[in-house]
């Protein structure tokens, strides 16, 4: 090989960039069906053979391309998306860059078509390995045709990476799914693999079940959050209906679909607590921002981005998804007006869909009490005797309606207006006692704990300037550490319940996460794991003898706390069989 430097024939070069766009079928179909959608289309059409490897073609009824500028379109970086680098810093449209037609022509035979708005006539193009082969009139009606065939005809070594088939024409469906999302008033015909699917255009609801399944239309909060110029929307499922792979996550700025650290990072710690070991949530979600406030010009692919205010999309994405999934609970029972009358008669029955069980007597357990609209608190077995007497008199139940018995000393049954309510105890009583541990120790601030020995640290120099700029931040965690050096640090205090784990890698972490997010929750996570556990060990367990005021006393707690749905570990906490379902099963009217 000789050492002397040469420049590259143009069209080498053109490959090698080309392969910075250009990775595989669904890619060229990704490129194109942006540009279709930055040109107005309000129909796009998409149709592959063999994974798109033999054929592409995308056609669509935007504005279409002037037949002079046919060459230019083809041509690298020529586009009419952007006219000056200033530009870059607020784009709006999803393509830019100039280099799509021109890479998929320099690897592939590309045939552009197009019938430009006003025109009488419409104009056809052709090159292959990125030389012009052909030019002329041809019939088209208005808007474009982009044909790719023997994708890599010329790079027999890139061809060879290309997957199977069914794999390629997999990947083509994804990219289309993610366009779909992000673009409800765009109707879409795909014919991918023998296989015609269509999604007219503003049925958001049927394009979401047709694309994520039924059971997300069911089982989904809708997100509609806005702070400081960010604005977040769409839907998020339910902690249930997680799946094992991350393969049904949607996330958008500003229309692009994109894969980002931070925004991953600040999903995950929203479902932290409520996501079972090991699962994945789903969601459909859109962030809209200023464009100025976002980069996209960071990768070829356009699938990353950067964030000006990192810390604060961050924090919004996590503080949204946050609440709306704190708020999930079986719909609150209602506040208790006045305190039952001394000595008023329980209820021994009552119609179908409230209790037929007797008002409990004696003394509560598991320490539930309830506090009616006054601030009163009211024993539970007082409080039950209402509840009861309410439901007779207004035809109301509380969510998850009253016991009836206790199954196996595992599950509690309960009756409501819908059916049967099945409550798994211990995985009920460890949530309600996990949030009101937080609760507790929230109201009272993070308690820190002195070290004897001061514990020196020696970190990044930029760790170290984290540190010292964000050192009221770490007090309010309960964390007291100081610069100690150009690349070090000194704690001398950690929160209490902290204080008996490995300080040095909690610490290491927090700063690593601060530095790569913005923020870190890593104290709270670890705190939290601990009363997690405890709360675990704390609960009621499996085979114990519960009173039906326990039961109820249980029930009404759930009601009022936050993820009520899930334990800490993410699994169910009960589920409703409603009567449908039981006569369904028993095959009543039948």
């Amino acid at each position: 090989m000789s050492q002397r430097i040469s420049q590259l024939p143009p069209q080498v070069a053109d490959q090698i960039a080309a392969g910075e766009v250009v990775e595989r079928p669904a890619s060229i179909v990704k490129e194109l069906v942006e540009n279709s959608l930055d040109a107005g289309a309000g129909r796009i059409e998409v149709r592959i053979e063999q994974g798109g490897i033999k054929r592409i073609r995308v056609t669509d009824d935007g504005h279409g391309v002037h037949p002079e500028d046919l060459p230019l379109a083809v041509s690298r970086h020529a586009t009419s998306k952007i006219a000056k680098a200033g530009d870059l810093l607020g784009v709006a449209s999803l393509g830019f860059r100039g280099e799509a037609l021109a890479s998929a022509a320099s690897v592939a035979r590309l045939t552009l078509s197009s019938r430009a708005a006003g025109e009488d006539s419409a104009w056809r193009i052709q090159l292959a390995g990125g030389h012009e082969i052909g030019r002329g009139p041809c019939a088209h009606p208005s808007g474009s045709t982009v044909e790719v065939e023997d994708l890599f005809f010329n790079t027999p070594a890139r061809r060879k990476f290309l997957k199977t088939e069914r794999s390629e024409t997999q990947a083509v469906a994804l990219a289309l799914r993610r366009l779909a999302l992000a673009h409800f008033d765009t109707a879409f015909d795909q014919f991918l693999g023998g296989k015609r699917a269509s999604m007219p255009a503003g049925a958001e609801q049927e394009r979401l079940k047709a694309i994520l399944g039924p059971d997300f239309i069911r089982r989904n909060l809708v997100i509609d959050e806005r702070r400081g110029g960010l604005a977040l929307s769409g839907w998020v499922a339910l902690p249930t209906l997680s799946r094992r792979w991350a393969d049904q996550q949607y996330f958008f700025v500003n229309g692009r679909a994109v894969r980002d650290k931070v925004v991953g990072h600040a999903v995950r710690q929203a479902y932290r607590d409520v996501l079972f070991h090991g699962r994945h949530p789903v969601f459909v979600l859109y962030l809209r921002l200023p464009p100025e406030e976002v980069d996209v010009n960071v990768h070829p692919t356009k699938h990353e981005v950067r964030f000006r205010r990192t810390r604060e999309v961050h924090d919004f994405i996590f503080g949204s998804l946050n609440r709306a999934l704190r708020d999930v609970r079986p719909a609150a029972a209602p506040l208790i007006d006045q305190a039952p009358a001394a000595g008023a008669a329980p209820v021994s029955s009552a119609p179908r869909g409230q209790s037929p069980v007797s008002a409990p007597q004696g003394q509560p357990g598991l320490g539930m009490d309830v506090t009616h609209s006054g601030g009163r608190t009211l024993p539970m077995a007082e409080a039950i005797a209402h509840y009861q007497r309410q439901g007779v008199q207004t035809g109301e139940v509380p969510p998850l309606g009253y016991a009836l018995a206790q199954l196996h000393g595992i599950y509690i049954l309960a009756e409501n207006a819908d059916g049967l309510v099945v409550v798994d105890m211990h995985a009920a009583h460890e949530r309600v006692t996990y949030e009101k541990m937080k609760k507790a120790l929230d109201g009272h601030g993070v308690p820190s704990q002195e070290l004897l020995t001061p514990l020196a640290l020696n970190t990044s120099e930029e760790e170290a300037e984290l540190v010292e700029e964000r050192r009221t931040e770490f007090v309010e965690m309960g964390l007291a550490i100081d610069r100690a050096g150009p690349a070090a640090v000194q704690i001398r205090a950690v929160p209490s319940l902290l204080a008996t784990g490995d300080v040095e890698e909690m610490v290491r972490d927090l700063l690593a996460e601060m530095i790569k997010f913005g923020k870190s929750r890593e104290l709270v996570d670890r705190r939290d794991d601990l009363l997690a556990s405890m709360a675990c060990h704390g609960s009621v367990r499996a085979n114990r003898a519960l009173s039906i005021a326990e039961m109820n006393g249980l029930l009404r707690e759930m009601e009022r706390t936050e993820n009520a749905e899930q334990c800490n570990h993410g699994r169910p906490t009960y589920r409703v069989h409603t009567l449908h379902d039981l006569d369904a099963h028993f095959l009543r009217g039948q």
